[in-house]
């Protein structure tokens, strides 16, 4: 008996873990992709964007939760008729032991859905904003290659060596301002408007039209204006549900709401992930049932997205979208609790 409830449990979770790897690498892979836009340079920075982009893949799990479930519950159930092991389990676990384990499947997978949800993801997320915030603003200042490092129509720098962003025994022409800098270091810091170069213990030279003079600093900094810098902004990934519904924000409460939405939604999917487990079918009707259920399933999010669509432009109160999700689920429930029987 113990056996059996561990063979449903591992298969079931097998399923599901290899259903995330799939999709959410897919996911991790545009991401890569998206960031660098293929026309900035690859091998300096794909470590970095590579790193950053993991930090978001929690976010990626909640909104394909259920259908991860289903898909699991799909294999599952696929390998034990191909094994005709749906008969044998029935046989070794009666009703009272299949609720125990359903609720203990529920209970599992909501507690990781829910503190995945509220905590993990919005912590991590934050910490992968403001990294590809720094990676996007880097890349559009450009990357270094063979000691040279180049700002059109403003400046050139020329290196001996490079450690942690930081450059050592720097030569610099400014081409605006007609000047030359030798110094034994330099970095580049990013502030709200600009890219400032900072210089260290060095000397100056300034040849143009109105000056001509010969300095030497411990610190010197050039700034470049740049009006193409990315500032960090706080969107409802950054937030939890019940900050989300104290926001201001009209879109961010309906978010917030959304959310509430999709743990009834998840709720009753691995309760009808369960019982799809053990539905005895032949094969060549298994395909077909399973392509409906996830059909209904996607009509039914693209039903709740269109709501929170309608709710976030029109002045409808919140009852509203709980009575019209309310029936769209019962709809959910009740068709597919029929059509697996």
């Amino acid at each position: 008996m113990k056996e059996a409830k561990y063979y449903i449990i591992s298969a079931f979770f097998k399923y599901i873990l290899i259903n995330i790897f799939i999709f959410i690498g897919l996911i991790w892979l545009s991401q890569v992709l998206r960031i660098l836009e293929l026309q900035y340079s690859i091998s300096n920075q794909i470590f970095d964007v590579v790193k950053t982009t993991s930090l978001v893949l929690p976010s990626f799990i909640n909104p394909l939760m259920p259908f991860l479930i289903l898909l699991g519950s799909f294999f599952a159930n696929y390998k034990f008729n191909s094994n005709n092991e749906i008969v044998i389990l029935k046989q070794y676990l009666n009703i009272r032991q299949i609720s125990n384990l359903l609720v203990t499947l529920m209970f599992v997978i909501f507690v990781f859905y829910f503190v995945n949800n509220e905590y993990f993801s919005t912590k991590m997320y934050h910490k992968y904003k403001v990294e590809e915030l720094d990676i996007r603003n880097n890349l559009k200042l450009g990357t270094p290659s063979q000691n040279e490092f180049h700002i059109d129509n403003e400046l050139s720098i020329f290196f001996e060596s490079q450690e942690n962003d930081i450059f050592y025994n720097v030569e610099a022409v400014i081409y605006k301002e007609g000047q030359f800098i030798k110094s034994r270091s330099a970095i580049i810091e990013t502030s709200k408007k600009n890219f400032n170069l900072v210089f260290n213990l060095g000397e100056r030279l300034l040849l143009n039209s109105s000056e001509k003079s010969k300095t030497n600093f411990d610190k010197f900094t050039y700034s470049i204006e740049n009006n193409d810098i990315e500032e960090l902004l706080m969107d409802k990934e950054h937030y939890n549900t019940i900050e989300l519904i104290n926001q201001e924000n009209r879109e961010f409460t309906n978010h917030g709401h959304n959310r509430i939405y999709q743990y009834i939604l998840t709720i009753i999917t691995i309760y009808l992930s369960f019982k799809i487990i053990f539905l005895y079918e032949p094969k060549k009707n298994l395909i077909k049932k399973f392509g409906v259920i996830l059909i209904i399933l996607l009509i039914v999010q693209i039903l709740n997205s269109y709501s929170i669509y309608i709710m976030n432009n029109s002045d409808i109160i919140i009852i509203y979208y709980y009575l019209f999700n309310f029936i769209v689920l019962s709809f959910y429930l009740g068709f597919i609790n029929k059509y697996i029987k």
